[in-house]
């Protein structure tokens, strides 16, 4: 009998240690549920508003909204709450789930890439909007620099998670916002940044 505790300890060890790594978890996103608005427009300022929602264990999600156009920040930003715009020129918004790639070393899990999809209206049919999966840096109390890595196209490419994956697996960590260009993998709509 002792010889069988043996292995089955020895088995406990060895996926203690497959347990560092890189895995994904994923978290909702409901601006009426999970958002608090900081910031919006008065009466006859147009359409815009600023909201805080909850994203990873503590890790924030910002959304900007302005003009049926959606920045989404993820992690923690500046002092002052503000987060550089990036968004698809055309009309767009955010999916209900995002995927988050989180690395174990040991007992300390940090997310540092978010995946999201994104939907942009087509001017030539609403019915249409073309989808992509949107690949971002995730900002850490630290550091306060998130921005998008990347933009892979996902309307008719089943290849689209993997590849998200695989990019932010690669790029994100290292990334550097506003000097280094985003990927892009696939005919994706036109997207930009504007630094405060």
């Amino acid at each position: 009998m002792r010889f069988l505790l043996i292995p089955l300890a020895l088995a406990g060890l060895c996926q203690a240690a497959h347990a560092d790594g890189i895995s994904s978890a994923y978290t909702d996103l409901d601006w009426k549920k999970d958002c608090v608005t900081y910031a919006k427009a008065e009466e006859g300022e147009g359409d815009w508003a600023n909201l805080a929602c909850s994203g990873y264990r503590g890790y924030p999600v910002l959304v900007a909204y302005d003009d049926a156009r959606e920045s989404l920040y993820y992690g923690f930003p500046s002092d002052d709450m503000t987060a550089v715009w990036e968004s698809f020129s055309g009309f767009n918004s955010a999916g209900p789930k995002i995927e988050w790639r989180i690395e174990t070393k040991g007992d300390i899990a940090i997310p540092f890439a978010a995946i999201h999809r994104r939907s942009i209206g087509n001017p030539e049919d609403e019915n249409k909007p073309t989808e992509v999966l949107v690949v971002a840096k995730v900002a850490q109390p630290e550091a306060h620099d998130g921005c998008t890595v990347g933009l892979v196209l996902a309307t008719g490419n089943p290849q689209a998670n993997d590849q998200a994956r695989k990019l932010a697996d690669d790029k994100a960590r290292s990334f550097a916002c506003g000097k280094d260009k985003r990927v892009v993998i696939g005919d994706a709509p036109d997207f930009g940044r504007v630094d405060n």
